[in-house]
């Protein structure tokens, strides 16, 4: 049994992960400042005796933030950083959090590592690659990033808090490495948090049109969150990832106007359109290439997106109601 500190645990993801390493039998701690996550996704958790939370900022000065956590809990052996605004609404709401909490509360993440001799796995990000010329995109690729644009303080602070993951690898041969999430789906995931998994659900349900923008012909690849948990877990648990990047996505790719119809066909209602401007640096296309992960981790996802969109909609439904 490991001791494991999730940061960013009150989130979709993070939430997620906590009830994961305790169904295998691990003692968690989570931390969260619930800037845009929720307690309420910790109450499964919150019943089990092996899980401790604390309600911190990971971006608060870090040796006394490590001196709080180890005097209360001990040492840990498993640091797991998924603390950040991740939907455009959220970080276009809190850029300078955003900013912060990939920097400051990732060097909190390695500096207690390094003191607990701890492994570390940092939560990045597919906007690492910007609005991507190359297709699909391989841990090889370096991005095409706007630095100063309206997505700059996501997607640019994830790629600093990955080079500061690779600075602690090299000068203090930290057991760490680096996680590039793919758009990822599931219970948990709020309604008005902006992204297009939500929005077209919650619009269906609703019986409102669905709302695209530009002119649906941009692609995502989507994965079901408990196979991206899957694959954090394996990532995690590899000595032969330290000092690695890995994409966790799904290889499918759908146009946005394709996944519109399918979730109409899902939710059981016509397809309905409200079309809207596309957002400043929108990536075009957004595939994973995952041959690192399949051959590192023997990963890939299981659930189809149709039976995932399924599971997804009843949660949504149960909300609503």
């Amino acid at each position: 049994m490991s001791k494991i500190l999730v940061t960013g645990a009150a989130g979709f993801i993070g939430s997620h992960l906590v009830d994961r390493y305790l169904a295998d039998g691990h003692e968690v701690v989570g931390l969260d400042n619930l800037l845009t996550g929720s307690g309420e996704n910790l109450e499964d958790a919150r019943a089990n005796a092996a899980f401790a939370y604390a309600e911190e900022d990971v971006s608060a000065e870090a040796e006394p933030l490590i001196d709080r956590l180890q005097q209360r809990f001990g040492r840990f052996d498993l640091v797991l950083h998924f603390a950040s605004p991740a939907s455009p609404v959220d970080y276009g709401e809190h850029p300078i959090e955003t900013l912060a909490v990939n920097s400051r509360g990732t060097e909190f993440c390695l500096r207690a590592a390094l003191r607990w001799r701890a492994r570390m796995l940092f939560a990045s990000t597919s906007e690492a690659y910007g609005d991507p010329l190359e297709h699909p995109q391989s841990e090889t690729y370096w991005g095409n990033v706007n630095p100063v644009g309206p997505r700059s303080c996501y997607d640019e602070s994830k790629r600093f808090g990955e080079a500061l993951v690779m600075a602690y690898c090299r000068a203090h041969d930290l057991d760490a490495r680096t996680i590039r999430i793919f758009n990822t789906y599931g219970p948990r995931m709020r309604r008005n948090d902006g992204r297009v998994v939500p929005n077209f659900i919650a619009e269906a349900i609703e019986g409102k049109p669905l709302t695209i923008y530009g002119d649906g012909s941009q692609t995502r690849s989507f994965c079901y969150v408990d196979d991206l948990i899957e694959g954090i877990v394996r990532c995690a648990a590899s000595e032969a990832t330290r000092g690695h990047v890995v994409n966790l996505g799904n290889p499918e790719e759908y146009s946005i106007s394709e996944f519109a119809q399918m979730v109409s066909e899902i939710v059981g209602v016509p397809l309905q359109v409200r079309r809207m401007p596309l957002p400043p640096n929108d990536p075009a296309r957004r595939k994973p290439d995952i041959t690192k992960a399949r051959e590192m981790l023997q990963w890939e996802p299981q659930i189809s997106v149709r039976d995932g969109l399924a599971r997804t909609v009843r949660y949504f439904e149960r909300c609503v109601a």
